[in-house]
């Protein structure tokens, strides 16, 4: 799903570091090995239809990474 954030993410906590990320394995195959946490945050996203509305985002970061696989989990509106 096309979505862009607009604004600050919110609330932002670790769900999982390294070996405790399910998809670890995968994550590093495509990035390369690194301090892997999953984070959890909250921020209002514009979605491909133009419609903008609040939703939780997971995603997988890492130092010199950034944010990778962002994801909507749910929206929250």
């Amino acid at each position: 799903m096309f979505f862009e954030i607009i604004g600050e993410i919110e609330e932002i906590e670790t769900i999982a570091i390294g070996g405790r990320i399910r998809d670890i394995m995968r994550i590093q195959k495509l990035y390369g090995p690194g301090r892997w946490r999953k984070l959890k945050g909250f921020a209002n996203v514009k979605l491909q239809t133009g419609n903008i509305r609040k939703a939780e985002l997971h995603w997988y970061e890492a130092h010199g990474f950034g944010r990778k696989k962002m994801k909507i989990k749910r929206f929250l509106d």
